[in-house]
């Protein structure tokens, strides 16, 4: 209802037939919860509890309220919805957590809202709290509801004017008027924003207690402890942006006071919930932010074996070593994720010893990722690769250490964005102590693949392969074979040489030329015929 009327551009809002309607429904509807009242007084004959009657004179009262809401009469709007917002928290101490969460959301939907939008149309100031504008407004004269709550439930009344808050467990909140960031305090200047803070610091007392009270339980049972924080945290961070937002409606320049002390407080809150996300992070990492890592025990099973004999104890498995590291990975990125998201806060980016802060923050659990990741590759055997991921870490440690806090800051028992220098110094010497040892064992592992070559057959000496170009250079060590071998060689080589009749070789008479010749000399002497005696023999060799 208020952001319908707040988005409205008319002076009027809602106008004509149509607002008729609204009203006449909601007088229709009040009249109706009016006489409902009436027959649960009479006790004797409706049975009904004192209760049951507070309730329905609520919700007779915020009907009431919606009206004049509409005719925009709004102190009787404050008196009705003031009435109902007490009888409804009186009922909601009363009765169980269910139901005080069914009337938890009633009052944040419906009954605040209308109420913080009456007190701006009767220009009251936004730092009035919900409670003051409910112990002024509401009537107290003549009105026997008011006077039963005030007979059972003292302490709400006494508590409505101060500047105070019930948390769930009845405790008093002290509700803050100023907030710190960056040693400038600045006041609060919205009461929403600042009941909202007063939950944080009471659910920050409560998670204070209980990690106090369980120092050895799970670190899955400590996270989620943190839920019951980072929900405020979220509260008060939209309760300013909300704020912001209805000033800039309002078209409230940039450079007003009241706009200014909201980005100081949105930046405060902002950054508040970024510590409270990131200590969440560092407890699901384990001790020293995930700096160890140590097998799990592994659950044994209980039934026994069917053949009677005793189960062999196994260690932790590579994959469910791998799926640890895995998830440490995630809750690392999610934490460089946050304090990145920092740089876009209003009045960060100017600062420059706070952004050089962020960067050691950020140094230091990036050096912590990529010791998962090298952990993750040493499973698999890439030493080499886990090397240079370790080498990597420990270049970002040594500059979280160089830009850590000084010592004599006091460390807090809530895990949040604080690291100590002792911290960072421990991971920095773990980080080079494992730079060193995989060093080495890289060393070693390339020595043995070297040795490995060597064992493999050598080639043939140089002198056998004289007709091949070495590309890798002469190996000096294997020109000859030293000392020399007994090998076979080949004896009396057989040379064939069938065109020896078909070729014309330099200094041999051609074919035709001594064939005339011979003719002539036969022709002036006689012929002679000599019988060669044949050769015997393979090849033509003879024998002698």
């Amino acid at each position: 209802m208020k952001s319908s009327h707040a988005s409205d551009s008319s002076a009027q809002g809602t106008t004509g037939s149509t607002k008729r309607h609204i009203v006449s429904k909601l007088q229709k509807a009040s009249s109706y919860a009016a006489h409902l009242v009436n027959l649960l007084q009479e006790k004797d004959k409706s049975g009904a509890s004192t209760e049951s009657i507070l309730e329905a004179r609520a919700y007779q009262q915020s009907l009431q309220g919606a009206i004049n809401f509409e005719k925009r009469s709004w102190e009787r709007c404050l008196q009705s919805y003031s009435e109902t917002r007490l009888l409804y928290t009186a009922l909601a101490h009363s009765v169980g957590i269910k139901q005080d969460d069914v009337f938890k959301d009633l009052l944040d939907s419906t009954v605040d809202p209308s109420i913080r939008y009456a007190a701006y149309q009767l220009k009251l100031a936004r730092t009035i709290s919900i409670e003051t504008i409910v112990a002024r407004y509401v009537q107290r004269a003549d009105n026997i509801y008011v006077a039963e709550v005030m007979k059972s439930n003292q302490e709400l009344m006494q508590g409505l004017g101060a500047a105070t808050k019930k948390n769930p467990n009845g405790k008093s909140i002290v509700v803050p008027k100023t907030i710190t960031w960056r040693s400038r305090t600045i006041n609060i200047e919205d009461a929403t924003t600042a009941q909202a803070i007063a939950s944080v610091s009471a659910a920050k007392a409560k998670l204070a207690s209980f990690l106090a009270a369980n120092r050895d339980a799970d670190r899955r049972a400590k996270a989620a402890a943190f839920d019951g924080v980072l929900i405020p945290s979220q509260d008060a961070v939209d309760a300013v942006k909300t704020a912001i937002d209805e000033l800039t409606a309002e078209g409230v320049a940039q450079g007003d006071p009241r706009m200014q002390s909201l980005q100081i407080t949105r930046t405060a809150v902002n950054w508040n919930l970024v510590e409270w996300r990131v200590g969440r992070n560092r407890v699901l990492c384990g001790d020293k932010d995930g700096a160890t890592f140590q097998n799990e025990p592994v659950k044994k099973p209980k039934k026994p074996r069917a053949d009677g004999k005793a189960r062999v104890e196994q260690g932790e498995s590579t994959g469910r070593k791998l799926t640890r590291l895995k998830e440490r990975v995630v809750l690392y990125d999610s934490t460089l994720q946050s304090l990145d998201s920092v740089m876009e806060f209003p009045g960060v980016a100017a600062d420059q010893a706070f952004v050089s802060e962020l960067e050691a923050k950020k140094a230091y659990f990036s050096s912590l990722r990529c010791l998962a990741i090298a952990r993750s590759h040493t499973l698999h055997g890439n030493k080499r690769n886990a090397l240079a991921l370790l080498a990597r870490a420990a270049d970002l440690s040594s500059r979280s250490v160089s830009s850590s806090r000084t010592a004599d800051s006091t460390p807090e028992d809530i895990p949040k964005l604080v690291i100590e220098p002792a911290q960072a110094k421990s991971l920095n010497e773990l980080l080079e102590r494992s730079v060193l040892q995989f060093r080495a064992l890289v060393e070693l592992e390339d020595l043995n693949s070297a040795a490995g070559k060597e064992k493999t057959v050598r080639p043939a000496p140089m002198i056998e392969r004289m007709n091949e170009y070495p590309p890798e250079g002469v190996d000096l060590t294997n020109l000859v074979t030293y000392p020399p071998k007994l090998q076979p060689v080949p004896v009396k080589p057989i040379f064939l040489d069938p065109a020896w009749n078909y070729i014309d070789y330099p200094g041999r008479p051609k074919k035709g030329t001594a064939a005339a010749a011979d003719g002539k000399v036969g022709e002036a002497m006689p012929k002679t015929e000599s019988k060669k005696e044949a050769k015997k023999g393979w090849f033509g060799f003879g024998r002698s």
